[in-house]
Order: structure tokens, then sequence, then C-alpha cells
């Protein structure tokens, strides 16, 4: 595969629906989903002497859920999501927190 090829389908896959969903309509509300897209790539080349001359390139995206707009009777709401693995590991890290400063409390007590 080309660089110039891996360009044109990296530059195809970053486009508005990556980041807003098809609007869901059901009993006069309206949802539409967004998500935070990201991308990044990279390629190069390279003489050997002993193999020849090589290339490549690569390209990757990553999308994740942001939340919602609910649009109800004229009004738009932002419903954001919540990543609950993300909530958990910040709980976690807060109580390892607590626990470790309390023990250095209570150590020079």
């Amino acid at each position: 595969m080309q660089v110039d090829d891996i360009l044109a389908q990296a530059r195809d896959s970053m486009h508005v629906q990556r980041v807003f969903g098809a609007p869901i309509e059901r009993d006069g509300v309206t949802v539409v989903p967004v998500a935070n897209v990201m991308g990044g790539g990279g390629g190069g080349s390279g003489d050997n002497e002993t193999e020849g001359t090589g290339s490549g390139a690569g390209f990757g995206v990553r999308a994740t859920p942001a939340g919602v707009y609910v649009i109800r009777d004229g009004a738009v709401e932002w419903q954001p999501a919540v990543d609950m693995g993300r909530v958990i590991l910040v709980g976690q890290l807060v109580a390892i927190v607590a626990l470790l400063v309390l023990r250095s409390v209570l150590k020079r007590g």
C-alpha cells in the first residue's frame, strides 16, 4: 500500500459523521449522539545499504462517546456520557491516597 493511499483513507475517516451520529427521534424527542474523535499518523522511509530502500506509513482513529444532545420542545440539553471505568479508577486512587495520608498522620501521633 502506498503512502498516498493511506493518507487518502485517513482523510476519508476524519469527517463530521465520526463526531455526530445520526439523530434518533421518538415521541417528539430527538437525540443526537456525540463522540470525541482523535487521529494520528506517521510515515517514513529509509535507505539500508544491505537490504535496499524501504518506506512505511500508518494511521489510527480513536472514538469515545462524549454524550448526547437532547432536543425537546425546541430546547436543547446536553447530557454527558459517564465513563464508569474512569469514575471507579479515580475513586480507587483517591482512596489509596487517603489511606496513605491517614497512615502517615497516625505514625506521627
